[in-house]
């Protein structure tokens, strides 16, 4: 189940409200085996050891998988270090543990809770007492306490719901304190100066009815390591020409659309462009095709 973008709802009391973690959705089964899965049904399993069985019985549960920095907050950029890495090696384990963050209860003991309301499974889910962040009443300031502590915002969640898989749903609302986009990577522009022979930044687009759409570039937010990663994930989908249905300034390097990352910006221009946009990272659980204008 996924929310849809908004504002606070103003019949506030029917609502719970959890603190948006940023971080990669996750599902964990449990049954006897343990087994984890993205949104789309790729296996995590061996990608997040640290996600354990909880000694919980029988159970499907929904989270967010974070990785937390030295306050304790989810740390997108140090998520990026651990995202790739189907086996990861015991030194990557050590410098980038991610913690899993369940939020939701799907199925307990082979049976469905999909039907009972929000309010309901999260009173299930805390009874395993496997370290759920707790919600908060729909007139609480925890948005004001997400900005002030930096984290990325709320999620707002009607308290007689049900759980609606592959839906987004306005039962859910996600309000952010940093406004940030999906975006499609159609391409590069070669770098200069000390990046010379690698990117210096990467054409982003969206989908429309009329095929991929530029909406800007992004030459900010990178580290060297994230830049020779890219480099080396975009060098196998060059193709020889734009896969943007309009045009784009410059001369660059084109790639087939099949990578989804995410930026942050300030707003968007009259032109329907992205202003001032900061990478934040790939976004693996994404597909292209969700990434619309």
């Amino acid at each position: 189940m996924l929310a849809v973008p908004g504002e606070l709802p103003s019949d506030h009391e029917r609502y719970g409200l959890e603190v948006k973690w940023d971080g990669i959705r996750a599902i964990v089964h449990l049954d006897g085996a343990l087994r984890v899965t993205g949104r789309h049904g790729a296996d995590y399993t061996r990608r997040y050891p640290e996600i354990s069985a909880f000694g919980v019985r029988k159970a499907v549960i929904d989270g967010e998988v974070v990785a937390l920095d030295q306050q304790g907050r989810p740390s997108f950029v140090r998520l990026q270090h651990r995202m790739h890495l189907t086996d990861p090696e015991p030194l990557m384990l050590a410098r980038y543990p991610v913690t899993y963050l369940p939020f939701d209860l799907l199925y307990l003991d082979r049976v469905s809770l999909c039907d009972l309301p929000y309010r309901d499974r999260r009173a299930l889910l805390d009874e395993l007492d496997i370290g759920a962040p707790p919600y908060f009443s729909g007139d609480s300031d925890l948005l004001a306490a997400t900005s002030e502590q930096g984290l990325e915002g709320v999620v707002a969640k009607r308290l007689d719901s049900p759980y609606q898989p592959g839906v987004r749903s306005p039962a859910w609302v996600k309000v952010k304190n940093l406004s940030t986009v999906e975006v499609v990577i159609g391409g590069w522009k070669p770098g200069k100066g000390r990046r010379s022979g690698g990117i210096g930044s990467l054409i982003m687009g969206m989908f429309t009815t009329e095929g991929l759409m530029y909406v800007g570039h992004v030459g900010t937010g990178f580290t060297e390591e994230v830049l020779d990663l890219l480099h080396a994930l975009l060098g196998p989908l060059e193709i020889p020409r734009s896969p943007f249905h309009n045009k784009v300034p410059w001369r660059n390097r084109w790639v087939r659309p099949d990578l989804v990352g995410e930026v942050a910006y300030t707003m968007w221009t009259d032109e329907q462009r992205l202003r001032h946009p900061v990478w934040r990272g790939l976004r693996p659980d994404k597909i292209p095709s969700e990434v619309t204008l």
